[in-house]
């Protein structure tokens, strides 16, 4: 598959999504755990379809300590054992938040309060702000159907 348009060869493009990478990288030092941020990825390019973040998140999800028996059971969350209530409740939030659309209220109070009962404030501003930023660059990527496979572990910095 070849990409629609090569995003690092553009100049608007490659503009927009170096700011995108800054937003990211503000993400790192956060208070949410790594691991659940890449779930968070994972399971939001999962539902997008976004075969490029898929690649990038459960390799990054790995290279940061989580097994392949999570990343596996990512897609199925709801009938695994293998996650915390914390890493449930972000991950209700992101599916909630990815499908927006889907939902006539949008994220429902009570998804929000269950985030809010394992997350603090500024865990839940970074949790909020991974699912936003994972979404634009699925959308990204899906648009211009950005090709999947060969990311390495720590690429992108």
């Amino acid at each position: 598959m070849d990409a629609r348009l090569d995003f690092h060869g553009n100049p608007v493009a490659a503009k927009f999504v170096k700011y995108l990478a800054s937003a990211g990288r503000t993400l790192v030092d956060s208070p949410l755990p790594r691991t659940t941020q890449e779930l968070v990825g994972l399971r939001a390019s999962q539902i997008n379809g976004c075969g490029g973040c898929v690649d990038i998140h459960t390799k990054e999800a790995a290279r940061a300590g989580e097994t392949t028996t999570r990343l596996n059971l990512v897609a199925a969350w709801r009938e695994a054992t293998v996650f915390t209530e914390a890493e449930r409740a972000a991950l209700e939030l992101v599916e909630q938040g990815t499908r927006i659309a889907d939902a006539a209220g949008g994220v429902s109070d009570d998804a929000w309060a269950n985030a809010a009962k394992h997350y603090d404030e500024d865990q839940l501003a970074a949790l909020v702000s991974t699912i936003c930023l994972i979404n634009a660059f699925n959308r990204v990527n899906v648009i211009t159907r950005q090709p999947a496979g060969g990311y390495q572990p720590g690429q992108f910095g």
